[in-house]
C-alpha cells in the first residue's frame, strides 16, 4: 500500500517502524541515495551537497536499523568516512532490541588502496570487513589484515551474487549499501537489491554528476513498486521494493 506523510509529523519511533523489516532473518539488501531532480548524484563530486536535515534523519535510521553498512572504497574517500559509530541514541536502541550497538562495516575494493591509520580503523567500535578479490595486492592485503577482516569475493572483480552470500553466511541479513554508483549498478545488473530509499532532492545541478547507477554491462530493466514517500519542504524521500 503506498502512502504519503510529511516526514516532521513523524515521531522517532513511528520513522523507526517504518522502515524496519517485517523479519531480520530474511535477506534485505537496501541501498540509500540521493539525486538532484535533474538525475545527478552528486553536486561538485559529492553527493552529501544535495541532501539536507531531513535526508540525514532517514540516513540515520537506516543505519540504525541494519546489520552491516557496505560502501565502495572510493565513496569511503570521497565522502570522508570515519569509523562506523552511531550516535548513543541509536546505540542504545539497538542494545535494547538484542543487536549490537553499532552494525558492522564492509568495504569493497579491488586495489585495497585504503589508510589504515585513517578513523575508519583506528576508531571502529567492531572490525571493518574488506570485500576485495583473489588477485589483490598480496602486500596490500597482507597490510589490511592487521586491522580488518579481508574476504575474496570474486578472482578478478567483486561478485555481487559472492558479496551478499558472504555477508548472509555471517548473519547480516540486513545490508545496507551506501553507494557509490558502481556497486549499485554492480546489484542492479546481478538482481540482488530488495529495497531502493531514494532522495530526491529539488535541485537542478545542471552539469555533468553521475547517475545513481553505473553498469558497464548492458542492463536489463529491474521492475520495482513504491511503498511509500515522505515529504519535508520540497524534498520527496521514497522508499521502492522489489518482490521476490
Amino acid at each position: 500500500m503506498q502512502t504519503v506523510s510529511e516526514l516532521d509529523a513523524l515521531t522517532d519511533a513511528q520513522l523507526i517502524a517504518l522502515y524496519a523489516p517485517a523479519d531480520r532473518s530474511e535477506r534485505l539488501v537496501r541501498a540509500n541515495f540521493v539525486s538532484s531532480i535533474d538525475g545527478s548524484a552528486t553536486v561538485e563530486g559529492l553527493s552529501g551537497r544535495l541532501g539536507g536535515p531531513a535526508d540525514k534523519r532517514v540516513f540515520d535510521v537506516l543505519r540504525q536499523l541494519c546489520d552491516v553498512v557496505v560502501v565502495g572504497a572510493g565513496t569511503l574517500r570521497a565522502e570522508g568516512y570515519g569509523a562506523m559509530r552511531l550516535e548513543p541514541g541509536a546505540a542504545l536502541w539497538r542494545a535494547q532490541n538484542g543487536l549490537p550497538e553499532h552494525p558492522a562495516f564492509a568495504i569493497v575494493s579491488r586495489g585495497l588502496e585504503l589508510d589504515l591509520e585513517s578513523d575508519v580503523f583506528t576508531k571502529a567500535p567492531r572490525r571493518p570487513l574488506i570485500l576485495t578479490i583473489g588477485s589483490a595486492d598480496a602486500a596490500r592485503r597482507a597490510a589490511l589484515e592487521h586491522v580488518a577482516d579481508v574476504v575474496d569475493c570474486g578472482q578478478n572483480s567483486v561478485e555481487p551474487k559472492l558479496l551478499v552470500a558472504e555477508l548472509l553466511g555471517r548473519g547480516l541479513t540486513q545490508i545496507h549499501c551506501e553507494g557509490g554508483p558502481s556497486l549499485l549498478g554492480d546489484l542492479v545488473a546481478n538482481d540482488e537489491l530488495d529495497e531502493l530509499c531514494l532522495t530526491l532532492s529539488p535541485v537542478l545541478e545542471g552539469g555533468e554528476g553521475p547517475r545513481i547507477t553505473r553498469i558497464s554491462r548492458p542492463p536489463v530493466p529491474r521492475a520495482l513498486t513504491l511503498d511509500h514517500v515522505l515529504i519535508a519542504g520540497s524534498m520527496m524521500l521514497t522508499k521502492y521494493s522489489r518482490a521476490r
